[in-house]
C-alpha cells in the first residue's frame, strides 16, 4: 500500500518597506522594513507563537529575514535561508512605480498589464523562470518536512507566480487572480506528492 505525507506550508510576504509603501517595485534591491513593517513582523511572530510551526524558511533578502526573526525568536527556531525564494528581478522598473514606467513606455506598460508573463519589464527575470525556481523550492521544503507545519517568508510577485504554478492556474493571470499578498499575512497550502491545495489566503496576523 502506498502512503502519502501531507506538509502544511504557511506562506507569508515580508513586512512593509518604504518602496512598497510607495508602490515601487523592489525585487533584487535590498530595501529595509519601515516601522510599520517591523510591527507587522512582530505580529507574525505572535501569530507563530499561537499557531506553532516546526520550521521556518526565508528568502535570503534582508526584508524577509527580518520579518521572520520575531517568529524564530518566539519559537526558538533557526531559520533556513533559501536563495530560490528571492523576489523576481524587475529590470528597468526596480525602484519605480508602474505609473512611472507607463509614462515613459505606455505601449510596453499596456502589454504588461494585459499579460505580465509574455511581456515582462525590459531586462527583468523571465516570470516563468521565477515560477519554476520558487515552486521547486517549496517542493523541496515540503519534502524536507514531511507531515510538519512550515512558515515560509518570501515575496509578493514570486509567491503569486508560485501559487499559480502549483495550482495549475495560467501564469499570465497571476496579477488578476492574486492581486496582492498582504504584508505579513499568511496563506496556507497543503503539499502532497508535489501537488498543492490552497486552504486559505491573506489571513491577517494582527
Amino acid at each position: 500500500m502506498t502512503t502519502t505525507t501531507r506538509t502544511t506550508l504557511l506562506l507569508a510576504r515580508h513586512g512593509q518597506t518604504i518602496w512598497h509603501a510607495e508602490n515601487r517595485y523592489a525585487g533584487v534591491s535590498d530595501v529595509p522594513l519601515t516601522d510599520e513593517g517591523r510591527a507587522q513582523a512582530e505580529a507574525l511572530g505572535r501569530w507563530a507563537a499561537a499557531h506553532p510551526v516546526d520550521a521556518i524558511w526565508t528568502s535570503t533578502v534582508s526584508r524577509a529575514v527580518a520579518t521572520a526573526d520575531p517568529a524564530c525568536r518566539a519559537l526558538g527556531l533557526t531559520p533556513h535561508r533559501e536563495p530560490a525564494l528571492r523576489e523576481c528581478d524587475f529590470g528597468v522598473v526596480e525602484g519605480r512605480t508602474l505609473a512611472e514606467f507607463a509614462a515613459d513606455n505606455p505601449e510596453r506598460a499596456k502589454a504588461f498589464r494585459a499579460d505580465p508573463v509574455s511581456y515582462p519589464f525590459p531586462e527583468a527575470e523571465d516570470p516563468r523562470t521565477a515560477a519554476h525556481r520558487g515552486a521547486n523550492a517549496l517542493r523541496r521544503i515540503a519534502t524536507a518536512h514531511p507531515g510538519e507545519r512550515v512558515l515560509v517568508v518570501a515575496h509578493n510577485t514570486l509567491l503569486r507566480l508560485v501559487l499559480c504554478s502549483l495550482l495549475s492556474i495560467p501564469l499570465g493571470a497571476y496579477r488578476r487572480v492574486f492581486p496582492q499578498l498582504r504584508n505579513a499575512a499568511v496563506s496556507e497550502i497543503r503539499m502532497e506528492d508535489g501537488s498543492a491545495a490552497l486552504l486559505s489566503l491573506n489571513v491577517p496576523c494582527a
